[in-house]
C-alpha cells in the first residue's frame, strides 16, 4: 500500500497502525490463494466467450422488445448461452425475477404437484424459502404446503456433510419427487459445498432413485469452480442476476437452467401454462445482461478475493471464521462469528460507511421481510440489494454471525473490510 494511500485512510477514516499491521500481515498470508483462483477465473472466461461465440451474438441481439415479447432474439439467444455455459438442455434467464428466491419458487412450483414430497439433504434451506415451503406457519399465503406438497428434511452432520445414512432412510418415501440441495451455506455456520460434494450426493441419491430430480439452489456459486451442478448430474438448478452471473451489470433477473421439461415447467410459473418463456418483453435490458455475464467470471473471483482476504484478517485480530482462508471456496460468502450483537453492528455499519453508494446511511437491524429475526444489512450498492457488490447481513440472533460477500473489484473489498474492522478496533 503507497504511504499516500495510509495518509488518506488515516485523516478520513481514522485508521489505527494496529489496522494496517493487520492487513500487511493478511495480504501476504493470502497472495498464493489468489494464484489458484485466477487460473480458475481462466478457464471459466474461456468457457463464457466461447458460448457467446458459438451462438454468434451480435449487436442483433441487444433488441428492445415491449408488449408481448415475441420473438425476442435477444432473450431467446441468451437462453442458449446460459444452456452452453453449463452444459445444460435449456435455461431460462428472465429479468421479470424479482430475485433469486423468486427463480427457486418459480422451479418447485413448477415441477411440483398435490401429494409430492419435495426432500431437503441440506438441512433447512435458506430463510426466505420457508415461506414458499409452508414451514413457517403463516397461512392463507399459497405455499406449497397449501397446495398439496408434503416437506422433508434431512440435517447435515455435525460437521456440516451430508448424512447418506439418513437420506437413504428418507427417500424409501415413494412421494418424493424433487431433491433440493443449496450450495451456499444461508445463514448458517458450514463451508459452502464443493461441486464434486454436491456430484457424490446426486450420484447417491440417483443410485436409489432415478425417478426423483435433484434441484439445486446455486445462489452465490456460479464460476468459482472449473464446473457447475448440472456437470455432475444436478437436473434443475437456479440463480439470481443480482449476484455473481450478473456481473454486477444486470440490473434484476435471476435464471433457471436444466432439463428442457423441467425448464419449461417451471417457465409456466413463472408467467402462465401455456405461454410460458415465449413472451416477456425485455425492455432493452439485452445488453446488460449480455455484458454482465461475460464480466461475471472476473468479478466473481474479485469477490472471492476480499472474502479470502476477509477471512484471514478477522481471524488474525482475534474472529472465528468460516471458511478459513485457505479452505477451498465454493461460493463467495465469509462469515464472521462476533459472539455479540455490538461488535456485529459495528462491523456492518463500517462495511456500509465504506461503500460507494449511501455511505452516509446508518444500517439498522429492522423487521426484513421473508425473515423471522431482525436483520441488520449493509448494501450501499449501484443495484439495490446486489449481492456481487459489497455487501454485509446478519441475522441479529447468537452466535451473532455476519455474512460478507460480494466486490466488483477486489480494492474495494479491501478497503470496505479495512473500514469495518477499524470501526471495530476503535
Amino acid at each position: 500500500m503507497l504511504q499516500v494511500t495510509k495518509e488518506l485512510l488515516k485523516s478520513q477514516y481514522g485508521f489505527k497502525e494496529e489496522t494496517f499491521n493487520l492487513y500487511e500481515k493478511a495480504l501476504k498470508d493470502v497472495e498464493e490463494e489468489f494464484k489458484n483462483y485466477d487460473e480458475i477465473r481462466e478457464f471459466n472466461q474461456m468457457k463464457v466467450l466461447k458460448a457467446f461465440q458459438e451462438e454468434r451474438i451480435s449487436d442483433s441481439h441487444f433488441t428492445n422488445s415491449s408488449g408481448y415479447g415475441y420473438d425476442d432474439i435477444g432473450r431467446e439467444s441468451l437462453d442458449k448461452v446460459y444452456a452452453r455455459i453449463f452444459n445444460a438442455e435449456a435455461a431460462l434467464v428472465r429479468p421479470h425475477f424479482v430475485n433469486g428466491t423468486h427463480a427457486i419458487g418459480a422451479a418447485l412450483f413448477g415441477n411440483l404437484r398435490p401429494n409430492d414430497t419435495l426432500l431437503c439433504i441440506a438441512g433447512k434451506p435458506y430463510d426466505t424459502l420457508h415461506n414458499i415451503i409452508g414451514i413457517t406457519g403463516d397461512e392463507n399465503i399459497g405455499s406449497l404446503k397449501e397446495y398439496g406438497v408434503n416437506y422433508k428434511q434431512v440435517d447435515l452432520k455435525e460437521n456440516g456433510k451430508f448424512d447418506f445414512e439418513k437420506i437413504k432412510e428418507a427417500l424409501k418415501d415413494e412421494s418424493i419427487k424433487i431433491v433440493h440441495i443449496q450450495r451456499s451455506t444461508g445463514y448458517g455456520w458450514r463451508n459452502a459445498f464443493l461441486v464434486s460434494e454436491i456430484g457424490e450426493a446426486i450420484s447417491f441419491v440417483k443410485n436409489l432413485r432415478k425417478d426423483v430430480f435433484v434441484f439445486v439452489d446455486n445462489c452465490y456459486g456460479e464460476f468459482i469452480d472449473t464446473i457447475e451442478p448440472t456437470d455432475v448430474g444436478a437436473d434443475l438448478i437456479a440463480g439470481s442476476l443480482i449476484k455473481n452471473i450478473g456481473g454486477g451489470i444486470a440490473p434484476s433477473g435471476g435464471y433457471i437452467v436444466g432439463k428442457k421439461e423441467l425448464v419449461e415447467q417451471a417457465a409456466f410459473r413463472l408467467t402462465v401454462p401455456g405461454i410460458g418463456g415465449e413472451c416477456g418483453a425485455t425492455f432493452g435490458l439485452m445488453r446488460s445482461l449480455f455484458q454482465g455475464l461475460f464480466l461475471a467470471p472476473h468479478v466473481a473471483m474479485e469477490a472471492v478475493k476480499g472474502a479470502i482476504f476477509c477471512a484471514r484478517i478477522m481471524e488474525l485480530a482475534g474472529f472465528e471464521v468460516l471458511p478459513k482462508y485457505t479452505d477451498k471456496r465454493s461460493d463467495i460468502i465469509q462469515a464472521i462469528k462476533f459472539g455479540e450483537p455490538e461488535k456485529l453492528i459495528k462491523f456492518c455499519k463500517g462495511i456500509q460507511y465504506g461503500s460507494p453508494i449511501d455511505s452516509y446511511v446508518e444500517c439498522e437491524p429492522w423487521d426484513m421481510p421473508g425473515y423471522q429475526d431482525q436483520v441488520i444489512m449493509a448494501a450501499g450498492a449501484f443495484i439495490q440489494g446486489s449481492s456481487i457488490e459489497l455487501s454485509a447481513d446478519a441475522p441479529i440472533r447468537e452466535p451473532y454471525i455476519a455474512y460478507l460477500q460480494g466486490g466488483l473489484t477486489f480494492d474495494h473489498a479491501k478497503i470496505g473490510i479495512l473500514i469495518a474492522l477499524n470501526n471495530i478496533l476503535k
